[in-house]
């Protein structure tokens, strides 16, 4: 009889990578790929604006050239292609749909969105891998967890019932800070949106919904260094994709966003403007700010992330007291004059997923960067030695 649950068989990959974009968060995870893909080719809004990024980039005749539309692309995407999305969000879905209908791979650094997660059934079955949040944040962020957590349950045990706090904090920065406390590395009105959106997490134990975001900001410091940080989007689900144990019960849970100490009282201007919800209001104030606020060839970036978790367990000592266990992930890197440390951290996770796809090492349908904590330590030994530098630190 035929096996009725036998895993799709997957694509095999041809070799050639289609890179779509060319903006702040590509750098040298592109470069990266031409040494280990057959062909690559960079898609751009012109194929003269392709070449310029490649000259910029220092990749002229490694990587094709072309002004990008989703309608010519398909038209060059062949069997087992990967594709490779730098465009916002909203795109993907189409970019997946094509992949799907060719038989290309997909990946990106973004958050699974539900038009892309509708998508997946159809990848799965036409043996399609579907690669997501394998950037920075999402991306290294996950990473970091899921080291933290597989490194607590050895030490307290997965079925100790405990007490848990993790917070994970990521921001771009400006190296050194102006007035503002900010500089603009991405789109401007993602920025402001993404404030205007209600963020839901665990604080002392219980559910806790945000409306607005910044009215949530509190002071969170990182090596002595102060810092201002917030709650971002939905933390709840990670809680059982990072696979928190069920015997253990958060007491903090927090994704969120870190800015420059200062930044809360800089952007009172700004939050009053999200608070009256003037829609065209806000997009012109986003392009405003942009060109008030850039960030441009002479300044220098810089990226942190803080992941860190605290377990404490009841008491099975003859002492009495509990048992502890601490982690913290840092990471803190600044950009040069050859990239920024945001492209850095985002195109080379990017380009780490993009070789187990052209390796035919991830299976058909959905994949993050950090599944499972094995790939977690697997991922990040890679990263340390691409350049991404961070410290690890345990107590307990």
């Amino acid at each position: 009889m035929p096996e009725t649950n036998a895993q799709p068989i997957g694509v095999p990959a041809s070799g050639t990578v289609h890179w779509i974009g060319a903006g702040l968060s590509t750098g040298s995870g592109l470069a990266a790929l031409c040494d280990a893909a057959d062909r690559v080719r960079l898609w751009h809004r012109t194929e003269e604006r392709a070449a310029q990024s490649l000259e910029t980039l220092g990749l002229t005749g490694r990587a094709d050239p072309r002004a990008y539309t989703l309608e010519s692309l398909t038209a060059e995407l062949a069997s087992g292609d990967v594709v490779v999305s730098m465009l916002p969000a909203p795109e993907h879905a189409g970019l997946l749909a094509a992949c799907v209908r060719r038989g290309a791979h997909f990946a990106c650094s973004s958050y699974v969105s539900e038009a892309v997660l509708d998508q997946v059934p159809a990848a799965t079955a036409a043996g399609v891998v579907v690669l997501t949040e394998a950037g920075l944040d999402p991306g290294i962020d996950h990473l970091f967890a899921h080291s933290l957590i597989a490194r607590a349950r050895e030490e307290i045990g997965a079925d100790t019932a405990a007490e848990v706090s993790l917070t994970s904090y990521c921001g771009g920065i400006p190296a050194v800070p102006n007035d503002f406390r900010y500089r603009f590395s991405w789109a401007p009105a993602g920025v402001l949106n993404a404030l205007r959106s209600p963020a839901r997490y665990i604080e002392d134990g219980a559910e806790t919904t945000a409306l607005r975001p910044w009215e949530a900001t509190r002071p969170h410091v990182v090596d002595g260094e102060p810092f201002e940080v917030y709650p971002n989007r939905d933390s709840l689900p990670f809680i059982d994709q990072y696979g928190l144990p069920q015997a253990w019960k958060p007491q903090t849970f927090i994704r969120g966003t870190l800015r420059l100490d200062g930044w809360l009282d800089a952007w009172q201007p700004v939050f009053e403007e999200l608070r009256q919800g003037d829609d065209r209001r806000i997009t012109a104030l986003a392009q405003e700010l942009a060109a008030r606020y850039p960030t441009t060839d002479a300044d220098r970036d810089r990226v942190v992330l803080a992941v860190s978790l605290d377990v404490r367990a009841g008491s099975d000592r003859t002492d009495g007291t509990d048992r502890i266990w601490s982690g913290r992930y840092l990471l803190d890197l600044e950009g040069d004059a050859e990239e920024s440390a945001m492209a850095r951290c985002v195109s080379r996770t990017l380009a780490l997923g993009v070789r187990r796809i052209l390796g035919d090492d991830l299976p058909p349908g959905l994949n993050r960067a950090a599944e499972t904590a094995e790939r977690s330590e697997e991922w990040l030994a890679e990263l340390a030695g691409d350049g991404i530098e961070f410290t690890l630190r345990t107590e307990g």
